[in-house]
């Protein structure tokens, strides 16, 4: 089965359409939330994510989007933004994006693969450094896990009494390249495929993944898209400046 991943994409329109364009052929679609969130774009980009598939966990800006949890706990640009949001949706897309399941999720006929936004601990955890990914190794029931929520890149490893920390790497800044992880046997690990629509890692171009279950590998892509275009709608609206300014950042 090859996994095609795609989180964090924050109603970044014209990066889910270039992560679309870009990306080769998959069996299914796992979106592992933050679907909503930062961007001006999160009816289009939610009707965007309801045609590829059924396979979605929620993210935290989802559930703020949707009332479910308090949006007090977030930073004043993020709560600004998840207060338009939720003005800006269609009843139905509010009333889907609502219905989204908590992580973990796992797949028929994936067997040992298992799919959160934050952790397997806690749906909003950030498991940004190897220390942060130690419980959530060592209490999986499943040997990969794949989420999203710190927009960064990348895997973990759990190696005998040690954790690996794996990022991919790219040659440039603006073209489309790919970086392929084999899965050693035996490991458990945790692996990002990163953010589509608001990296934090330097690098401003869209992420996403692609997961060969034959093949036992994991392939990173990065994907220029249109930028301006992105950021002139987040201008249009009442949206802070700073939304559109850290995107070409990657920050």
């Amino acid at each position: 089965m090859r996994v095609l991943l795609l989180s964090d994409i924050h109603s970044n329109l014209e990066a889910i359409d270039a992560c679309l364009a870009a990306a080769p052929a998959y069996d299914v679609v796992v979106n592992l939330g933050d679907i909503v969130g930062y961007g001006a774009s999160p009816n289009e980009v939610i009707e965007r994510s309801r045609k590829l598939g059924k396979f979605f966990v929620r993210g935290n800006h989802d559930k703020a989007v949707c009332g479910l949890i308090d949006i007090k706990d977030f930073n004043p640009v993020a709560a600004l933004a998840s207060s338009w949001t939720r003005d800006q949706l269609t009843r139905d897309n509010l009333e889907w994006l609502k219905a989204l399941p908590q992580g973990p999720v796992q797949i028929e006929g994936l067997s040992g693969a298992q799919f959160v936004h934050g952790s397997p601990v806690d749906e909003d955890e950030y498991v940004v450094t190897a220390g942060d990914a130690v419980e959530p190794l060592m209490v999986a029931p499943t040997m990969l896990t794949f989420f999203g929520h710190t927009h960064l890149q990348g895997s973990f490893a759990l190696n005998g009494d040690h954790i690996d920390s794996i990022h991919p790497t790219y040659r440039t800044v603006g073209q489309i390249e790919s970086s392929e992880f084999p899965l050693k046997n035996g490991l458990r690990y945790m692996i990002n495929p990163g953010s589509v629509g608001q990296p934090r890692d330097g690098d401003w171009r869209a992420g996403f993944g692609l997961f060969d279950s034959d093949a036992r590998i994991v392939a990173f892509y990065r994907v220029p898209y249109n930028l301006k275009s992105a950021q002139d709608r987040i201008l249009a609206t009442n949206l802070p400046q700073r939304l559109a300014t850290r995107l070409a950042a990657g920050r």
